[in-house]
Formats: C-alpha cells, sequence, structure tokens
C-alpha cells in the first residue's frame, strides 16, 4: 500500500500538475514520513522524489517550501537519511540565492537540521550572497556548535553588512554570545564597543537600538575586566556614551538607552548629579574621558551627560518616560545625594498622565524608602499625597506600601499622612482593609506622634449627647486603628492611650482583624485589646516602681529584642490576697504581650529572610540560561536546606514553606530541561523518553502550585502561569514531543488565563508573555505540521527571564489524607471476578471548599485507571479540616486471585481548559493530587 502511495506521489511531482494535486501528494508524503511502520525503502524513495522536485525549474515558491520542510522532517525523524539529505542540498545553490527569504531559510534549516554543520560551511553560508540565508543563520546561531571566537568574528565582521536587518541580527548575535561566553581579551572587547559605538550613528533604526544593547552589554564586560583603578572611569566612559542616545529621533532608541542606563553599574557621583541638570556642572566642565569611538585621541566630557533624566521625563512617549523612572531607580541605591535630587524630578511624573508612569515612580520612590534614601520635603508632599487618591487602585496601593516603610522626624508630615489616608478612605471606602494596615504601621513606627494625635481626637471618638457612638463612621474606626498601634511602639505605653479606646475597638473586631490579617489573627487581636483596656485602668500611683514603665520593663525570653522585666521591677500595693491575684494575673498578662510581640517581630524576619532565600533563585536564572546547569542546582539545593531550618522555628508559615519547596522542585526539574537547549554547554543529553518524562513532571508541579495553595496573590498567580507558558513552549522546541494540538491549545488557554488576571488587575504583562501573545497571532493552530516552527519557539524562550517571587501574606496548602481501614496484603478486601466491589474509605480533606470538584483515581497494575467523583453535599463548606467515610465502588475487578490498586485523590484545576483531558466518565480537567498513592489489596473469595 505504501509502495502505491509513493508512486502516485512521484507521478504528482514529476509532471506538470495543478497546485492543489502537488500539495495533496506532498500531504501523502508527510503522512509516510510521520508514520513509524513505514519501510526504509520507501523512505528513500520519498527523499529521491522530493529531491528530484526541488530541481524542476517550473515548481511554484510554495511548493518548494513544503518539499524542503518535509526533507527536515525526514531528517528529524530518520537521522539516518540527514547526510544525504545535507549533501543533496549543499549542491542546489539555486535555494540559497533564491530571492524568496521562507525558501531560503527553509532550506538552510533542511541542511542543518542533522547538526553536522561544520565550521567552514557554517561560514561560507553566512558570506553567502543571499541575504536571507545570512539574516536566517544569524537568528539561529545558537543552534550550531559553532567555536565562539569564530562565531564572534562572522557577527562583528557581518556588522558591516550593506542591509540594516543583518547588521541588526549580527549586532543582537554578539549581544546573546556573552550569555555562553565569558571573553577576558581587553583589546578584542574594546574592539567590539569602538564598532557598537560606530553604529549608534547608522540610518536605520533597528540598527541603533541593537546597537545600543551592545555598548551596554559589552560595556559591562569592559568595565569587569579593566583594571580596577580605571574601573570608575571606565564606567562613566560607557554610561556617558549611552545617554548621548537618549536625544535621538526614535522613541524605541530613546526607551532603548534608557534601559541600558540602569545596568551600568557603579557610576561617579558627579556623573550623575549632572543627568539631573541641564545646565553643566562646573565640576563637570573639566572632566575628559577616551571615547570607546575608534579614534583614541577623541575625548567626551562628562557635560554630554547634562539633563538625561530632565529629557527622559519631558519625552512626549510614555514608554520613555516609563522607562526614565525605571533606570532612575537602579541608580538610587548608588547616592544619597542623587536620590535626593533625583527626587525633586521624580514627583512631577506622580501627575503623568500614563498610569504605568506613575506606577513606576511610585516603584522607583519605594525602592529609595527602602535602601533609606527618601527624604520628602514640603514640596514634595502635596504631589505625593495626591497618589492616595489618584483613580487607579494600583496607584493608590503602591503610595501606601512607601508610607509603610517611611520614618518621619515631623510632627506636621505625619499630620499630612494621616489626613491623607482618611482622603482615601473618604473617597474610596472599597481601601479600608489596606488603610488601616498602614495606620497600624505608621502608628507603630511612630509612637510619640500617634499618641498625640489620637490625644487630640479622642472627643470626637467619645459618645455624642445622645450616648451614641459613631463607630459605623470610618473615619472614627481609623482613629481607633491608629490608637491601639501606639503600645507596640517603642516610644510609648498602654498607659498614654484612654482605657475605653480599647474597648471601643473591639466592637469593631471583624473590620480590623480584617485590615490586620497579615500581623495577627482576630483570636490574638482581641486578647491584645482586653489586655491593654485593663491594663491601662492602672494609673501611676498603682505602681511603686514608676520609672519603669511598662514598655521599659525586660523579658524573660532570651530572643526577644525588648526589653521587658517582670518581677521585682513592678510592685502593686498589697492589700490580701485580692492585691497578690492582681498582681500575678498582671505578671502573667505582661508575659503573654511582651511574647506576641516577639512573636511579630520573628515573624516579620521569617518573612523577610525568607524573600531573601526567593531573590537568590532568581539570581540563578542566568546560570540556567548559559548552560551552568550544575552550578544552578547547587545553589537550588542550599537554598532548599536554607528554608528547610525555618520550618523548625516557624509557626503558621506552614504553606509558604511547602509553597518555596514546591517551588524549588519546579526551578531544578526546569532546569534540567533546558539543558536540552543550551547545545554550547550540554551536561548531560536525555533521551526522548526522559526528556518527555520531565516535562510532564514538570507540568504536574506546576499544576500542583497553581492548585494546591489558597491565598495566591495576583502577582504569585502570574509567576506561576509564566512558567507554565515556559513549559508548553519547551514542548514546542522538540518536535518529537510536542504534540502540537494538544500543546498549542493548552498555551492559548494560559494566555487567556493571564490577559484575565491582567485586565482584573490593570497591570501589563511582561515582555515575555507580549511577545507569546503576539506570536499566537502568527499560528494557525488548524493547519498541518507542515507550519510547525521550532525556531519561533526557541525565540520566545530566548525572551524569557525569571522574575522574583515575592510573598505577600500566609498561604493554606489544599492538601488530604487517605486510608483503608484494617486493610493489608495479609487482611484484603474480598472481591468476586466481574462484580463490583466496595472499598470503605477514611478520608480527611484540608481546606477544601464545596467549589472544588475533587475525584477519586483507582489503577490497577495494568494501568486500568477508574474515577468516581466526590460529591461536593459531602464536603459542605469546610475551610480547615473535615474527616469523613467514603464507600467507592469499583467496577472492573479482573479475572485473579488478587491484585493491588492504587488510590489517590485529585482536584481539578480550574485554570485548565474544560476538555483538556480526555473525560470518559472522568474529569474534564487536568487533576492536581493531594495526596500519596494508597495501596489497597484484593483476594478473590474462596469457593466453598
Amino acid at each position: 500500500m505504501e509502495e502505491q502511495i509513493a508512486q502516485n506521489c512521484e507521478q504528482s511531482l514529476s509532471v506538470s500538475v495543478s497546485k492543489r494535486h502537488s500539495l495533496r501528494a506532498l500531504s501523502s508524503i508527510r503522512s509516510l514520513i510521520n508514520n513509524p511502520n513505514t519501510s526504509n525503502s520507501t523512505l528513500s524513495s520519498l527523499l529521491e522524489t522530493l529531491t528530484r522536485s526541488l530541481q524542476l525549474t517550473d515548481s511554484d515558491s510554495l511548493t518548494r517550501h513544503h518539499e524542503l520542510t518535509l526533507l527536515a522532517g525526514l531528517s528529524l525523524r530518520h537521522p539516518h537519511f540527514s547526510p544525504l539529505i545535507s549533501n543533496s542540498l549543499r549542491s542546489n545553490s539555486l535555494l540559497f540565492s533564491s530571492c524568496s527569504p521562507r525558501l531560503a531559510a527553509a532550506a538552510a534549516f533542511a541542511v542543518i537540521s542533522d547538526h553536522t554543520v561544520d565550521d567552514r560551511f557554517f561560514v561560507s553560508l553566512c558570506f553567502a550572497s543571499s541575504v536571507s540565508v545570512r539574516l536566517w543563520l544569524l537568528r539561529n546561531a545558537e543552534r550550531f556548535n559553532v567555536r565562539p571566537h569564530l562565531l564572534f568574528t562572522v557577527c562583528l565582521g557581518l556588522t558591516k553588512d550593506p542591509y540594516p536587518y543583518v547588521r541588526e541580527a549580527a549586532l543582537n548575535g554578539l549581544v546573546c554570545l556573552l550569555k555562553h561566553v565569558v571573553f577576558e581579551d581587553v583589546d578584542l572587547i574594546q574592539g567590539c564597543c569602538c564598532r557598537a559605538v560606530e553604529l549608534l550613528r547608522d540610518h536605520e533604526d533597528c540598527v541603533r537600538c541593537a546597537a545600543v544593547r551592545v555598548v551596554s552589554e559589552w560595556g559591562k564586560m569592559l568595565i569587569a575586566c579593566i583594571d580596577e583603578k580605571n574601573r570608575i572611569d571606565c564606567s562613566d566612559v560607557v554610561f556617558i556614551q549611552l545617554c548621548s542616545m537618549i536625544r535621538d529621533m526614535r522613541m524605541e532608541v530613546r526607551v532603548e538607552a534608557f534601559n541600558a542606563l540602569g545596568k551600568v553599574g557603579m557610576i561617579s557621583e558627579i556623573v550623575l548629579l549632572q543627568t539631573l541638570s541641564k545646565k553643566v556642572l562646573g565640576a563637570t566642565k573639566e572632566k575628559k574621558f577616551h571615547s570607546l569611538g575608534a579614534a583614541e585621541c577623541f575625548e567626551i566630557s562628562a557635560s554630554a551627560a547634562a539633563g538625561t533624566f530632565v529629557h527622559g521625563f519631558e519625552d512626549e512617549f510614555y514608554e520613555v518616560r516609563k522607562s526614565a523612572c525605571s533606570s532612575l531607580g537602579s541608580l538610587v541605591i548608588l547616592s544619597e545625594k542623587f536620590a535626593g535630587e533625583a527626587l525633586n524630578l521624580l514627583v512631577d511624573m506622580l501627575n503623568d498622565d500614563s498610569v504605568t508612569v506613575r506606577l513606576q515612580a511610585l516603584e522607583t520612590m519605594h525602592i529609595m524608602v527602602t535602601c533609606e534614601h527618601l527624604n520628602l520635603e514640603d514640596k514634595h508632599m502635596h504631589m505625593f499625597l495626591g497618589t492616595l487618591v489618584d483613580n487607579c487602585e494600583l496607584v493608590r496601593c503602591a503610595a501606601r506600601k512607601i508610607l509603610k516603610l517611611l520614618k518621619t522626624p515631623k510632627l506636621e508630615f505625619f499630620r499630612l499622612f494621616i489626613d491623607g489616608l482618611l482622603e482615601n478612605l473618604k473617597i474610596y471606602p472599597q481601601d479600608e482593609a489596606d488603610v488601616f494596615s498602614v495606620l497600624f504601621f505608621i502608628g507603630r513606627s511612630h509612637g510619640n506622634f500617634a499618641a498625640c494625635i489620637i490625644k487630640e481626637v479622642c472627643h470626637k471618638i467619645e459618645p455624642d449627647s445622645d450616648d451614641k457612638l459613631g463607630f459605623d463612621n470610618a473615619r472614627v474606626a481609623a482613629f481607633l486603628v491608629l490608637a491601639i498601634s501606639v503600645p507596640l511602639s517603642c516610644e510609648q505605653n498602654v498607659r498614654s492611650i484612654p482605657p475605653q479606646i480599647f474597648s471601643y475597638a473591639v466592637t469593631l473586631l471583624g473590620r480590623i482583624s480584617y485590615a490586620l490579617s497579615d500581623v495577627m489573627n482576630q483570636h490574638s487581636l482581641l486578647a491584645y485589646l482586653s489586655l491593654c483596656s485593663r491594663l491601662s485602668n492602672f494609673s501611676e500611683a498603682n505602681f511603686k516602681g514608676e520609672d519603669a514603665p511598662l514598655h521599659e520593663a525586660k523579658s524573660d525570653d532570651p530572643n526577644c529584642p525588648t526589653e521587658v522585666s517582670i518581677g521585682a521591677d513592678i510592685r502593686m500595693q498589697k492589700s490580701g490576697d485580692e492585691a497578690s491575684k492582681s498582681r500575678s494575673w498582671i505578671h502573667g498578662k505582661l508575659k503573654e504581650t511582651v511574647t506576641s510581640r516577639c512573636q511579630l517581630e520573628e515573624e516579620d524576619e521569617i518573612w523577610k529572610a525568607l524573600n531573601l532565600v526567593l531573590a537568590k533563585v532568581r539570581n540563578v536564572w542566568s546560570l540556567v540560561q548559559s548552560g551552568f546547569s550544575k552550578e544552578a542546582l547547587r545553589i537550588l539545593r542550599a537554598c532548599k536546606e536554607e528554608v528547610l531550618t525555618f520550618k523548625a522555628e516557624s509557626r503558621g508559615f506552614d504553606g509558604a514553606l511547602l509553597f518555596s519547596l514546591q517551588y524549588f522542585k519546579v526551578l531544578k526539574l526546569l532546569t534540567k530541561v533546558w539543558e536540552q537547549f543550551v547545545p554550547a554547554k550540554n551536561i548531560h543529553h536525555y533521551e526522548q523518553g526522559e526528556l518527555e518524562f520531565l516535562l510532564g513532571k514538570l507540568d504536574r508541579r506546576l499544576r500542583e502550585l497553581g492548585c494546591r495553595f489558597l491565598g495566591l496573590s495576583k502577582e504569585e498567580e502570574l509567576h506561576v502561569l509564566e512558567l507554565m507558558l515556559v513549559s508548553c513552549l519547551l514542548r514546542l522546541s522538540k518536535f518529537e514531543i510536542c504534540f502540537y494540538y494538544t500543546t498549542m491549545r493548552n498555551l492559548s488557554s494560559t494566555i487567556s488565563h493571564l490577559e484575565f488576571l491582567h485586565q482584573q488587575g490593570s497591570t501589563e504583562p511582561s515582555n515575555f508573555v507580549t511577545a507569546v501573545k503576539k506570536s499566537l497571532f502568527e499560528i494557525n493552530i488548524s493547519t498541518s505540521h507542515t507550519s510547525y516552527r521550532p525556531f519561533l519557539f526557541n525565540q520566545l524562550l530566548n525572551s524569557f527571564s525569571l522574575s522574583q517571587l515575592v510573598f505577600h501574606g500566609r498561604l493554606e496548602q489544599v492538601h488530604a489524607e487517605l486510608g483503608v481501614p484494617d486493610n493489608s496484603s495479609e487482611n484484603p478486601v474480598i472481591f468476586v471476578s466481574g462484580l463490583p466491589v466496595s472499598i470503605p474509605f477514611e478520608i480527611t480533606l484540608y481546606n477544601i471548599s464545596s467549589v472544588n470538584r475533587l475525584w477519586l483515581r483507582m489503577t490497577m497494575s495494568d494501568e486500568t485507571t477508574q474515577f468516581v467523583f466526590l460529591d461536593s453535599n459531602l464536603l459542605g463548606g469546610c475551610k480547615d479540616a473535615k474527616k469523613f467515610t467514603y464507600v467507592a465502588p469499583f467496577y472492573r475487578t479482573p479475572k485473579a486471585a488478587s491484585f493491588t490498586l492504587r488510590v489517590c485523590i485529585g482536584m481539578e484545576c480550574l485554570f485548565e481548559d474544560v476538555h483538556s483531558v480526555k473525560g470518559n466518565g472522568g474529569p474534564k480537567r487536568a487533576l492536581a493530587y493531594l495526596c500519596n498513592e494508597k495501596e489497597v489489596y484484593f483476594s478473590r473469595v474462596s469457593r466453598g
């Protein structure tokens, strides 16, 4: 049969027929190539047919493209034909001189699909007459094991190509080269920088953009290689050279220039200050440097950086203004003086028309306050506090984050902060929880100021003339939150606040505890308010030791930083047994208060330590992309061990710690898979089955991250979904395991979910997500495999960069426990072959809601699987734990003396596409498993 099909195809392609008949014949050839049972003789015949058809001069370019794609597929699926295919196509010069870029690229792909291209042939193709081939080879240079220095020479030479897109691709190739190779020859690096500086004046926009990237990346390499005494000057030269591009006519070039400025690193303070003033400063007038350009005698003045950020903030395009704010955020940590001067310009960006610019400006201010370089003055207050009533929720939230960390030595500034938060609460009541949280934090860090404010507004909190309390007033509730934070400050004690204030706060327990959920739970808050209201009733006269107020006492806990001494320093007037009991009660409550405060401080430290570990993980990704997998895995193991040390000392952090450990497992799997896409430093080559197993395991781990944890913030969900995108692209980059249609459907579904979350949070997607989304429009999912474009997916993977994962609150893990009472290999369940058997399960579910769809999966040794749905009516609306007995039937009892079932509980991933798995009466979506598999033993009933 296959010989007959091959003969029909040969006849169709050897004579002049309609395009429709040609494409039908090619479709038949594709089926034979993809069929693993096709004989070698038939494949050889098909190879001859395709080669002969390519030599026909009357073939149209579309037919040739399909033929070349089929040859590439034949080479991939049947590697023993690769040398024949390569030799045949290399001899056909017409293909590589074709004016069709698509055809030339397809020919190049077919030639190199066997990965046996030597350096000589690669260079001959790069300098061939076909522009399309040169362009394609430069864009896909990472696929070949070409010697790095040879690739450097080729790329550097092609920067003088007459065609702009070739020059751009050559410059991008120089940047990509640094991801895999470390150059130590200073002259070589200077030569590359010199050529890039020349191309900063190129007529084409795309070339100038690429040249900026080369100056930035190779400039950093030059700074690292040069001797230490000249390092600052070299850094200044690179920085000033990039500053010269911020006045470029094209918006894209200016954005690229500002992005590059934030990556330079160390810059002298005088050059930084010059970027904030259009007027040339006296100290920079005479400061000259040797340029990176070709002429060694050419000098560049520090005054060339004059007004760099002024021009950036005044730019007509919001993309440039946003990039300028982002770049400034990387530089303000270098100098406190520079940060102070930059703030004068930055606050004007808080009134920008673009939401993204305002958000980026606030992000830069957040960096300033984190490194203690944010010094707000009177002239800044109006613009900054105006962001608290911005019409964008994200802007208001970003401003409140800054206030949480901000400390001011001026009472009038503190009043303005409080007034701004109250105005925020008045205009946007939906922000109440976050506003209360900020009031609590700033009250705790400014105890004296907060106590002063409360004394002034005490009369507003008291009942009115009709003995009615205005606790439904949000303003009154805000003052109560501010008041209850004062005793936790080191500046004031509990007696500085009237006792009735704490009693009033109890009436708003639900609202306040919801706002302070990241600090304490409702039970702890109630105990704290009750304690403070009682302790405040004791006046100074009740204490003999008046010089030892509450906040100066010493704790019995050696780990507690707060000094509270309970015992001899506090002495009450003794009046029999009642006084003695009162004293004992106070001593105990004081210990509880101090311990609670210490626990809060310890929790803050643990959160900070955990986020610092996750910051290290982000830096590991550059090693993975460069092919240093062993080093990356070693760092991941160290991070895992560091997180495990938290487990013994942390209470209430189990969810976050388990999430972190699962996250490390995902990155470990991702690192192992990524090895296959860095051929220059490939450490271990996995067989097709092994790679598919790793990708399957990676998908399961990612589903568990996305489904099995409650309390994930939008940022954390987006982070997990981006990793799911990477997993899909990794599959699509390997022809043998891509499962094209299924993976493309999963990719599209994940993109849709990302779009929904971005729209819901009014945030912009990352460059990686934007690139993937744009590429989906270029791919028609319903077309045949001849449209399969693995290089496109490889390019998308190269645009991925791992963002930092930051925890924003507590997490709860969804999990289950499964057991069968009194079941073992010695005490099996009795069954009758061919009849259903009942299995009594004891199930405990943790943090499951009625929304979740749960399934029992039962699998026999022959991989026969049956699913049983767990009715949501049995689950109720439990949030913590629910234990129950469930009798599940198993219908497929075999004709055997005994058998074993592997049983586990799975939960449908609601973000997955419906029918993402074959139903057959089972789940419609992929499952995330909540427990380990449990073995259940069965024995056939013995005949009487």
